[in-house]
């Protein structure tokens, strides 16, 4: 038996009834070439605009460190925001902070503002790696060893990105907001707590680390004054760990 389509049909060869074959007025290309230039044309005549492309994400300057923003390496020295275990430098844009964070981890990345050094009634933002390979920035606040996602979310101008094992992401955020227990003023002084670990289902877990790095004083980003300039000093707390810190300080003109 042969298979479907291999029965002779009318005006083929082996059907016993061949027609001359007759010349088409048009073709089916030009028909489609048609159809293309009314449909992907204007009424003028011109071209649809077509979507811009999206920017990749622009990679962290740590050269910048130490001259335009503050910077945090806990990792190998000399590593770099793609080569330490934990990345995060943060400077001020006008009325907000940018900060930017970097891990080797598939989970999730974040800082937290402590007023003591420990872990417990602590603002956190953090980025995590979802199932569906998007980075989002969420707001938490620590209550004990627990953190407990907050709806109301500071951040603004969020991206971010999951290469080479690594989440990736640069976000802003108010540097003054209106009183609020889980979201602090970042004019004023705070410990900063480093931390990342895994992730289930884009729900963050326990970090990867027992004791995750914590600044060693209170970070001050900004002082009052009419007139400012970036100071930064650095500080090496052992050998893979590097803080440099810079602020905004008063200066005489």
């Amino acid at each position: 038996m042969g298979e479907l389509g291999e029965q002779p049909g009318a005006g083929e060869p082996g059907s016993g009834d061949e027609a001359p074959r007759q010349p088409h007025d048009s073709s089916y290309g030009t028909f489609a070439g048609e159809f293309y230039d009314l449909r992907y044309l204007s009424e003028e005549g011109y071209p649809f605009p077509t979507a811009p492309p999206v920017d990749p994400f622009a990679k962290i300057r740590v050269d910048d460190c130490g001259k335009t923003k503050g910077c945090f390496r806990y990792g190998k020295p000399g590593c770099n925001a793609e080569t330490c275990d934990y990345f995060l430098s943060y400077r001020r844009i006008g009325a907000d902070v940018e900060f930017e964070l970097s891990a080797d981890t598939d989970g999730w990345v974040a800082v937290g503002f402590s007023s003591d050094k420990k872990m417990g009634g602590d603002d956190v933002m953090a980025c995590v790696h979802d199932d569906n390979g998007r980075v989002r920035i969420q707001h938490f606040y620590n209550v004990g060893q627990w953190a407990k996602e907050i709806q109301r979310n500071p951040a603004r101008d969020e991206e971010g990105v999951f290469e080479n094992n690594r989440v990736t992401c640069r976000f802003k955020r108010p540097l003054y907001v209106p009183r609020d227990e889980t979201i602090v003023d970042l004019h004023l002084s705070w410990y900063y707590l480093f931390a990342w670990g895994p992730a289930i289902q884009g729900s963050i877990t326990r970090h990867d680390i027992d004791s995750p790095p914590v600044s060693e004083r209170a970070v001050s980003i900004y002082k009052n004054g009419l007139f400012t300039s970036i100071s930064c000093e650095q500080e090496t707390i052992w050998p893979s760990m590097e803080y440099i810190h810079c602020k905004l300080t008063s200066v005489q003109v």
